[in-house]
């Protein structure tokens, strides 16, 4: 086996156990299934008016609000 033969094998060696390991860590790692997210709202009841709820909206990209009353609950 020459010098080059050698040298080609060990750096393809290196290449696989160092992609076994990345693979192996990744595998590891948490799914985000594991943690609890709570939705975000774009919604809130900011008030009521003549027993009518007062909702808050946003879109998250635009930093307005509209408001609008909401009476079907009652």
């Amino acid at each position: 086996m020459t010098d080059f033969e050698y040298q080609r094998t060990l750096v393809i060696g290196v290449i696989i156990g160092a992609s076994l390991t990345i693979l192996g860590f990744y595998m590891l790692k948490p799914s985000p299934e594991s943690h609890t997210v709570t939705p975000k709202t774009n919604f809130a009841v900011v008030d009521t008016y003549k027993g009518c709820d007062v909702v808050q909206w946003t879109d998250g990209s635009l930093a307005t609000y509209k408001y609008f009353l909401d009476c079907n609950n009652k």
